[in-house]
């Protein structure tokens, strides 16, 4: 198992899941209907075979009536603030495929552990590459907030795209067709900060 793999698996995002999904008496057809992903991919999730990206864990939280926080929580953690510092940083939603795209960016929890967040911030890290439109993505209710601290990005929301660079922000709905590729040279990087509507 590689070293990001193990780092999802501290989270048990398919373990908890599958505990949720079995609490509210659903089966994974009934979940597959609600979220629009296929019933294996959501047993591969479940059996921790498969780390799913962010959006696929939005869809996921849509269906089950959770905010995307349940799924960094530690139940446990009964503290009313989380301190991140940078060397303890990791890869919690890697790179990976969705359909035939490649997501061009990895995801660096900032507040992991936290329980009962209303908001998730994230550092993510960007690669440089070609827009393609598979990389459109779009969840309903929730809002997002992007601070650009290095490098220069792309963000394409509908039929606009807009340069962002250093110094930058963006607070958008993301029930609209959204994604980012970077176009500078070297490493892009930014906060964002996802809050759900529950």
């Amino acid at each position: 198992m590689s070293d990001i793999k193990a780092q999802i698996k501290g989270f048990r995002i398919g373990e908890k899941i599958r505990a949720l999904r079995q609490q509210k008496r659903m089966t994974l057809q009934e979940l597959s209907a609600l979220t629009t992903l296929s019933k294996p991919l959501l047993s591969q999730i479940e059996n921790e075979q498969v780390i799913p990206p962010l959006a696929t864990l939005l869809k996921i939280a849509k269906g089950l009536k959770v905010g995307i926080h349940f799924f960094f929580e530690d139940e446990s953690n009964r503290q009313k603030y989380v301190l991140t510092k940078r060397e303890d940083l990791r890869e919690t939603i890697p790179r990976q495929n969705e359909g035939d795209a490649a997501r061009p960016y990895a995801y660096h929890s900032l507040a992991q552990g936290l329980r009962d967040k209303h908001m998730e911030p994230f550092l993510v890290e960007f690669e440089k590459r070609e827009w393609d439109d598979k990389l459109f993505f779009k969840h309903e209710g929730d809002e997002e907030f992007l601070y650009i601290t290095e490098g220069e990005l792309d963000f394409h929301y509908n039929n606009e795209v807009i340069r962002l660079r250093p110094g930058d922000s963006i607070y958008y709905e993301s029930s609209q067709p959204h994604g980012w590729v970077a176009v500078s040279e070297g490493r892009a990087r930014a906060v964002a900060v996802m809050y759900t509507r529950e």
